[in-house]
């Protein structure tokens, strides 16, 4: 059975994630942008995004877990999908070479799982500065190591987005740990650390977030376009009468007679309390400021500068990446990879 027309819309704007990659693709130089698409690529939709990066050129895709990859193989050769949490479980080293795809080494441990079942190709991921995952620059000496088929040799910075120290350090240890392990490609840079320019390309440079739509830094200003777009419905207009309070704990108050509407949108949805203080939906070129707390499905907005809305009619809700962030105090990933399942995508 058909259900019924959905109440949350999200439009990907697919012209401006393949503008973008293509944008972080020149940007890389002489090197090839890749695409991290973990996280049903950052809460858009894998269906959505992954064949457009793919028509647009990019023949390298990264998922953090191995629950991701069957979605991806529809879309792309498997010898073309990365997995970053690397085989942690025998289970997972049967899987990998069973489905095609390359996993990510972290540890030692993995190294000896990976090559204990006949290995083949994979990926290598040494630890610069972030400690989080890969092996330790010293133990590339290990004799595990050398019997290694990797095609990436990679790395993650740890503050890309800011002006630190930091960076060049691991960029310099990334280069030095280059001539103790045989590889194809060589990739360290990530959205923001393709905005610090060419010398952290190498061959390959995996961007995620200013793919869709995120500016993590500022040399990405007006490069990066704005990839996804949220409508949310009335579910009901109604008039509050001064002294009516709007939702849980009171915390708006009318002081004269107005027009409110109670539209589907909560934290199932992503829009979290954060986002409700001083925030606004908006009817065409009309702000419409929230009323009182996000609870949980629904938010209360002040229909006054749209006095003709009524239920049933669809209101934007602003979703420019870096204003959403200064304004709620959640960060870019945080906006995209919360917005959850029942946005009907387009």
């Amino acid at each position: 059975m058909q259900p019924p027309e959905p109440t949350l819309r999200l439009r990907v704007d697919r012209e401006a994630l393949t503008h973008n990659w293509r944008t972080l693709d020149r940007l890389s130089g002489l090197a090839t942008a890749g695409a991290a698409i973990k996280a049903d690529c950052y809460g858009l939709g894998v269906d959505a995004c992954v064949p457009a990066l793919r028509d647009a050129g990019c023949q390298s895709f990264f998922v953090a877990h191995w629950s991701e990859v069957e979605a991806v193989l529809a879309h792309v050769p498997p010898e073309q999908v990365a997995v970053l949490h690397g085989p942690v479980h025998g289970e997972d080293v049967v899987f990998a070479k069973a489905a095609g795809v390359r996993p990510v080494l972290n540890s030692l441990e993995q190294i000896r799982r990976w090559t204990g079942q006949s290995g083949g190709p994979c990926h290598l991921m040494i630890d610069t500065g972030i400690n989080r995952l890969g092996i330790a620059p010293e133990e590339l000496t290990d004799p595990a190591v050398a019997e290694l088929d990797v095609d990436i040799l990679m790395s993650h910075l740890a503050n890309a987005d800011e002006e630190s120290a930091t960076n060049a350090l691991q960029l310099e240890t990334f280069a030095r740990c280059q001539s103790r392990v045989s590889h194809r490609r060589a990739s360290l840079a990530n959205s923001a650390g393709v905005a610090l320019g060419r010398d952290y390309a190498f061959n390959l440079t995996r961007p995620g977030l200013a793919l869709y739509g995120g500016v993590p830094r500022s040399e990405l200003s007006g490069k990066i376009k704005q990839v996804a777009y949220l409508e949310a419905a009335i579910i009901q207009a109604r008039t509050l009468k001064p002294g009516d309070a709007v939702g849980y704990n009171g915390q708006f108050i009318a002081q004269t007679e107005m027009r409110v509407g109670t539209v589907s949108l909560g934290y199932g949805d992503g829009f979290l309390r954060s986002r409700g203080l001083g925030g606004a939906l908006r009817r065409g070129q009309a702000r419409l400021p929230i009323l009182g707390k996000v609870s949980m499905d629904m938010v209360v907005v002040d229909l006054s500068a749209a006095p003709h809305t009524k239920e049933g009619d669809w209101l934007d809700v602003p979703f420019d990446l870096s204003n959403a962030a200064q304004q709620s105090s959640l960060s870019q990933y945080e906006l995209l990879t919360v917005l959850g399942s029942r946005w009907h995508r387009n």
